[in-house]
């Protein structure tokens, strides 16, 4: 029996034994599983943020890497639990409430997950904690390859999932529009959806100074006029710079202070960025 990494994702936090009961079940389905963590750091109920922390991780995991990803506002009610398969093998055990979203141009296949076949045994009496009973005894399962992806549950088609509203990224002439997709939390930086590619297209270089306005709906938050640098160390601390970042995205920041803090930003498609070049 070979097994596959089992890589685990909350809301819960670290200050409670949420998480480590997770890791429990997981190692009473399979001592010598490996188990690694995502983040347990998900704001509370932030599907959003769920979503995009999967897209920023699983594709520098091995094929056949098990996800299990549980922000779950809507445990216990109606909502299905579902596992996708991407297409580079790897499997994402989640409820389906649009923590998919980010990964969804890259799933192949996706199963509902069958709640009745697929739980810890003895924990029918429980409905609000489907994170330790289901997803991570069902992720333990297929990682330790005692189930298969077929026996999770039928097929279904990956249009009908739940997603969440996304605004894409666009270009006119020397104009780039997008959203504020995530914050680098660590350091308050915004990271948009505005991919590398789409940047070049526009003739934007690195050097050139760039006008930049960031709005929330349609409330303008912060407008300044900011340096395209390689990284931080080409602005002067507390002052603004724009750069790609390791995902390959347009992103801005302060060197050495928090732009999220700072303009209280937050993220996602109400959230735009408007981005021209002066030159």
């Amino acid at each position: 029996m070979s097994m596959k990494a089992l890589v685990l994702q909350s809301d819960f936090g670290l200050s409670d034994g949420a998480v480590s009961a997770m890791y429990g079940v997981a190692n009473s389905v399979q001592p010598d599983l490996r188990i690694f963590d995502l983040t347990h750091d998900i704001p509370p109920f932030n599907i959003w943020e769920g979503s995009y922390r999967l897209l920023q991780t699983v594709a520098y995991w091995p094929a056949g890497s098990v996800f299990v990803s549980v922000v779950d506002p809507g445990v216990g009610s109606d909502r299905k639990s579902i596992v996708a398969k991407t297409t580079e093998g790897h499997y994402i055990i989640t409820p389906d409430n649009g923590t998919i979203t980010h990964m969804l141009e890259k799933i192949q296949e996706v199963r509902i997950l069958d709640e009745g076949k697929n739980r810890l045994p003895n924990s029918g009496e429980s409905y609000t904690f489907h994170g330790r009973d289901i997803y991570a005894y069902t992720g333990a399962r297929l990682a330790s390859e005692q189930i298969s992806f077929h026996d999770i549950g039928p097929l279904t088609d990956k249009q009908a999932l739940v997603t969440l509203p996304v605004t894409k990224a666009s270009s006119d002439n020397r104009k780039l529009n997008g959203i504020i997709e995530i914050h680098d939390n660590r350091f308050g930086n915004i990271w948009t959806n505005i991919h590398s590619s789409l940047v070049k297209q526009s003739g934007i270089g690195y050097g050139d100074i760039l006008k930049i306005a960031i709005y929330e709906g349609e409330e303008e938050i912060f407008r300044e006029q900011v340096l395209f640098g390689h990284s931080f160390a080409d602005a002067a601390i507390g002052e603004p710079i724009a750069y790609l970042n390791s995902l390959h995205y347009f992103s801005i920041a302060i060197n050495q202070q928090s732009m999220a803090k700072k303009y209280n930003l937050g993220t996602g498609h109400g959230w735009r960025v408007v981005i021209e070049s002066r030159q």
